[in-house]
């Protein structure tokens, strides 16, 4: 019923008909302080396939698990083999399904999709997986990444296929692109898609009897695949696997797409994909789970050999060792472990802090970070501290965390950031800040340092970051840090930009 957002969605009918409820179109906001001064990942994807099971409840576990990738929409869509179902909507993962969701969203193949925007507003319109009808039938697209011309290709669409955009996000143009693009198959339909197509797409992509997916040509977001109750999942991160009780396979590769229907499933790679991946860093250093298996490595270890390395390069005497919460603890415990100096959690978080719609008052902001973090003072008075951050975007949150452990009694506050100084922004599904924001790209880290209020600061280097990823060559994207990115980009993209302009 399109007033809970539950649509049944026949072979005849149009997509482009499909009516939501007024109030959902308007976007959502959770009360989120200082925005959390760090990236922002694009999305997270599930797509499962199991002959003589329903699946909707597996996808609805796997995209919890991946509920840090985006908090802004979800979605599942759901086939038995003769009609795909959808339920999408605003809010997180547990707000916007209830069992008789799942109970109406019947069928042995289902793919999910939980939402955060880079390209296209936070509305209901967007909510993903979309879906659309072209001469191969209908089908449903989820989508984790940014592509960069998007712009161009939808005027090109709109011209060449006679299309009417309804959505304002490019998935809507990938989606598109799939429903109508030549070939004899999905194969040679992604080849098609992947010569159009510029940066960051892992995609699952469901017919009513088929799943699909596919990962950009340069691999920049990850993708995996699984086994799963006699059929095939594929996942953003292995969590997610781990989360419904499937099997790990392994990555994708970057140019790969695998089709998997009654027969099996069949995988091939684009001969004109790039050898090594240019999978985003960050996956490494802060999006993903710490329990995910990201290029062959637990995330976990990759940043703990990032807190070692950032010990070797930058050391100081201290007395303790802490984190910010949650992401930065590993780091922080590899900075400890290699420096031999005490780790203690001198700050805890408040995980609910980000859950409530309810707005705080101006007093309520003046409390400011201590509504997220507090320090305790007994851990803390009289120490020499050293702070590890797994990033700094704007200094926003740093700043107000050495202020709470300055009035907790720090003696001294050494930050160390177990990444390099973000000097550029992000073109391939990270919302970051823009280059006026970016407090790296516009001051020294001499300056820097004044400005948080610390005794001292230090990055990461690129090649202590790519010595704690274990790669000697350019196969991460690093563009956020060094402004080199693997493929030609403009300076700054506008994630509004397919939005209407207001008259």
């Amino acid at each position: 019923m399109l007033g809970e957002t539950t649509q049944l969605q026949s072979e005849s009918g149009s997509s482009k008909a499909l009516g939501l409820n007024a109030t959902l179109d308007a976007p959502t906001s959770r009360l989120d302080m200082d925005h959390d001064d760090r990236p922002r990942e694009a999305c997270g994807v599930v797509g499962i396939h199991s002959p003589g099971n329903d699946v909707a409840r597996a996808t609805f576990f796997g995209l919890f698990a991946l509920q840090h990738r985006g908090q802004e929409s979800a979605g599942i869509a759901s086939s038995d083999g003769n009609a795909i179902r959808l339920h999408a909507r605003m809010g997180l993962i547990s707000q916007v399904f209830k069992e008789e969701d799942l109970a109406d969203l019947r069928g042995h193949l289902a793919i999910g999709h939980t939402r955060y925007s880079t390209m296209g507003g936070s509305k209901q319109h967007n909510a993903q997986p979309l879906i659309t009808d072209g001469p191969r039938g209908r089908i449903a697209v989820g989508h984790n990444g940014n592509v960069i011309n998007a712009s161009d290709l939808r005027t090109e669409l709109s011209e060449q296929w006679g299309i009417t955009f309804d959505r304002t996000s490019d998935t809507e143009v990938i989606a598109e692109m799939f429903a109508r693009a030549p070939g004899r198959d999905w194969f040679e339909v992604a080849w098609y898609a992947m010569r159009r197509l510029k940066g960051a797409y892992s995609l699952v992509i469901m017919s009513k009897d088929e799943l699909i997916a596919v990962r950009d040509p340069l691999g920049i977001r990850p993708l995996c695949l699984g086994k799963l109750n006699g059929g095939y999942v594929v996942a953003s991160e292995t969590a997610a696997l781990d989360n419904i009780g499937a099997t790990f396979i392994r990555e994708l590769q970057n140019g790969e797409a695998v089709v998997i229907n009654k027969d099996g499933i069949t995988s091939k790679i684009w001969p004109a994909a790039r050898k090594t991946h240019s999978m985003c860093v960050f996956e490494q250093i802060y999006f993903a789970r710490p329990d995910s298996v990201l290029n062959g490595q637990l995330a976990y270890d990759s940043r703990r050999r990032m807190g070692a390395e950032l010990f070797r390069e930058s050391p100081v005497d201290a007395d303790l060792v802490i984190g910010i919460p949650d992401s930065s603890i590993p780091h922080a415990i590899g900075y400890a472990n290699a420096s031999g100096i005490a780790y203690g959690e001198g700050i805890i978080r408040n995980r609910y802090v980000g859950r409530t719609f309810i707005a705080p008052d101006q007093r309520m902001r003046d409390v400011g970070v201590q509504m997220k973090f507090n320090a305790m003072r007994s851990i803390i008075e009289g120490k020499r501290i050293i702070v590890v951050d797994d990033s700094i975007v704007r200094s926003t949150t740093t700043v107000r965390v050495i202020n709470m452990l300055q009035n907790a009694g720090a003696r001294e506050i050494h930050v160390r950031v177990a990444a390099p100084a973000i000097i550029s922004t992000c073109h391939f599904g990270v919302d970051m800040a823009t280059m006026a924001e970016l407090i790296a790209a516009n001051k020294s880290v001499e300056e820097i340092r004044q400005h948080i209020g610390a005794d001292s600061l230090a990055y990461l280097s690129v090649d202590g970051l790519k010595a704690a990823v274990g790669v000697q060559d350019d196969s991460y994207c690093k563009g956020c840090f060094t402004g080199r990115y693997p493929i030609p980009v403009q300076l700054e993209m506008d994630k509004l930009a397919l939005e209407p302009t207001p008259v």
